[in-house]
């Protein structure tokens, strides 16, 4: 089992964070980790996001990740503050071959037909379908998974409580990205924890 999909394979929803103050990151990712949710995605769409996810790794159980990571500069940047996976919200040959040669697991973001070919001919076949709802939900990734039979996806964009078990009952779907978990401003810890409770039961 490769890198990607053994972390894709931890826990049905990867939560996507988004986080501005540092101060928030510990107790953010105790309490999806104590909910069940162990993969964290911490965008890079803040200028805090690189230490948010020193902070994070400091927490027992968390295995954190850097998402929104567009060329090979931000790359180097996410492996430098000690990322243990990668994530983009799309698919180029440059930050591909980079993210490949570091070693590190990496899920790029498809949308079409085209991008996973493009991926398939790179030595990927773990991919994010981003962003999901907006490309024509789980209708439209059905329909563009079916070609494919050997690549799984991590829906991601949109993505609801209420709708990710039907994503999640897709045969290509391993995984689903989450925002829903963590609301912005100060952590209710308590809260976190119960909607990641919650979200790790939708893999049983």
């Amino acid at each position: 089992m490769s890198p990607i999909e053994t972390l894709m394979r931890k826990a049905p929803v990867i939560p996507v964070l988004v986080i501005e103050d540092v101060a928030h990151a510990a107790p953010i990712a105790e309490a999806l980790v104590k909910g069940g949710l162990p993969v964290l995605e911490v965008t890079l769409r803040t200028a805090s996001a690189l230490e948010v996810i020193r902070e994070m790794k400091q927490v027992p159980g968390a295995i954190v990740g850097a998402g929104t990571v567009l060329n090979e500069f931000a790359l180097e940047d996410a492996l430098e503050a000690g990322s243990e996976f990668i994530v983009s919200p799309g698919l180029t040959e440059s930050l591909a071959k980079a993210a490949i040669a570091s070693g590190t697991a990496f899920l790029p973001g498809t949308a079409t037909s085209s991008d996973i070919m493009r991926g398939l001919d790179l030595g990927l076949d773990r991919f994010k379908f981003f962003p999901a709802e907006a490309n024509g939900g789980i209708p439209a990734l059905k329909a563009i998974a079916a070609p494919f039979g050997m690549v799984k996806f991590c829906p991601t964009g949109g993505i609801t409580a209420a709708t990710a078990p039907d994503w999640l009952a897709l045969d290509a779907v391993l995984c689903c990205g989450g925002s829903w978990l963590v609301q912005k401003g100060a952590p209710d810890v308590a809260a976190i924890e119960a909607a990641a409770r919650a979200a790790s039961a939708f893999g049983q």
